[in-house]
């Protein structure tokens, strides 16, 4: 009888430790859906005090510090954020590192860090990350759409590279990597395939398509991003600018 009590007493706590942690997704979730980033991200702290690898709340926490480190306009305050989602995304890789969102968030944190780093090893150091990391995510998923844009967008950036970035990359990378603009529109137009609605993929094609003089794809792409639901607190911010730049060309 003892036996029998503890056995389902076991079974009792994980049923309810499982509705707990569902619950608190699904909140996070409808926080996302509000554009209320903090509040979200609150939500998927709260998981991890219950499940400290949760994969999708790691995930998720690299991804939303991300977007509110975007929306501050002090730098001090970007790089607080972009360094949290940074820790976040090893803690992801840490839990599986042949998760292909695990690699995505690895790569897409270090290369908000290229922005706000200031020295110039780390700088390359992070330069070289977001192209190793979002290689394995793609080798993992090659339909990873995410993946697809921030390889896209690591492509596009070697294409213009300038000021401190693109000193340091010279001095301690051995030369300017072999990014290239037909293959960050390659990236970013699969991504624009699997993640229709993920407005910094079609700003950034918008703007390599007029970088590499193809002012046609350029505005039609800019066209489709105007026209995107906002999803996300930057997303507006984002397609200003899109709305800017068409006007430019036009």
């Amino acid at each position: 009888m003892k036996r029998l009590f503890t056995v389902l007493l076991s079974v009792l706590t994980v049923t309810v430790y499982s509705q707990d942690i569902s619950s608190l997704l699904k909140d996070a979730d409808s926080f996302e859906k509000q554009q209320k980033e903090a509040e979200a991200v609150d939500k998927y702290k709260q998981v991890l005090v219950s499940d400290p690898v949760q994969m999708k709340a790691l995930v998720k926490l690299a991804e939303l510090n991300v977007i509110l480190g975007n929306i501050q306009t002090e730098k001090t305050n970007k790089r607080l954020y972009f360094e949290t989602a940074l820790s976040f995304a090893k803690r992801a890789l840490d839990a599986d590192n042949n998760n292909a969102d695990a690699n995505y968030v690895m790569a897409m944190s270090a290369g908000k860090m290229t922005d706000v780093e200031t020295d110039n090893r780390k700088i390359v150091a992070y330069v070289k990350d977001v192209k190793t990391y979002a290689e394995k995510a793609l080798a993992i998923n090659p339909n990873h759409g995410k993946a697809n844009y921030v390889l896209g967008k690591w492509h596009y950036e070697m294409t213009n590279l300038s000021g401190i970035k693109k000193i340091a990359v010279k001095l301690f990378y051995g030369g300017l990597p072999d990014g290239n603009i037909e293959s960050a529109i390659q990236y970013m137009e699969k991504c624009k395939t699997l993640e229709p609605y993920c407005v910094p993929d079609f700003l950034d094609l918008g703007k390599a398509y007029k970088d590499n003089h193809q002012p046609t794809q350029a505005i039609e792409t800019l066209k489709r991003l105007v026209r995107l639901p906002t999803r996300t607190s930057e997303d507006p911010i984002l397609k200003a600018e899109g709305n800017k730049l068409l006007e430019s060309l036009q």
